[in-house]
């Protein structure tokens, strides 16, 4: 049987999103990590925007947006009810004013950015969501749900930039839910280290089996 191809780069915080949901769906595809440097030529026939994820489909679909690989997967089975959730508006914040903070932050010289001042506008964002793990274990109740999935690989970055720096500010809700996710086993699947992808190379089926 033809299985899917992911196209994945393990430190892309959209990559492991979506990696976290084929996890949660128990979706099995062929996994092809991507150097950046030097994407493949079947990446970029598969997708011209040449950003990772990327999913191919046995019949030869593609999908190019993380959030949309994550819900075909998810509809294909959605075991934990990822599904089920009311915080959509969180992920859309997250990827739009969160993400154009935290590019800026992290690669200052690139965007003739303040980093101090994406910063601290990053951490305005994070503090509703502080505010809102200090009344459940996770962004939308008691149970881990798409947000959580969808938001967490961002917030891992961001606080990746300057660990100290982070820890020091007042968010201990989100320190606690961001090293709970990132110390699971499912998280730990999600990570798995991979050479980069060359065609010729064996598959690897993520996950493994």
């Amino acid at each position: 049987m033809r299985l899917p191809v992911l196209y994945s780069f393990r430190r892309c915080p959209y990559a492991i999103r979506a990696r976290l949901a084929l996890l949660s769906s128990g979706t099995v595809s062929v996994i092809r990590e991507v150097k950046l440097a030097a994407k493949p030529a079947e990446l970029l026939a598969a997708s011209p925007k040449a950003t990772v994820p990327v999913l191919v489909l046995p019949d030869g679909r593609v999908i190019d947006e993380s959030l949309d690989i994550v819900r075909w997967s998810l509809a294909l089975s959605d075991p934990e009810h990822w599904l089920d959730h009311d915080g959509d508006r969180l992920i859309e914040v997250n990827d739009t004013r969160f993400k154009y903070h935290l590019d800026r932050t992290k690669y200052p010289d690139r965007h003739g950015s303040d980093p101090a001042v994406d910063r601290a506008a990053c951490i305005d964002l994070l503090r509703p969501l502080d505010a809102s793990l200090a009344q459940a274990p996770y962004l939308c109740g008691a149970a881990m749900r798409l947000p959580d999935a969808a938001i967490m690989p961002f917030v891992r970055q961001f606080a990746a930039i300057d660990r100290a720096w982070f820890d020091a500010q007042h968010l201990p809700h989100l320190r606690d839910w961001l090293d709970r996710l990132t110390a699971s086993d499912r998280f730990d699947a999600a990570m798995v280290r991979l050479p980069p992808w060359q065609m010729g190379d064996s598959e690897t089926r993520f996950p493994p089996q």
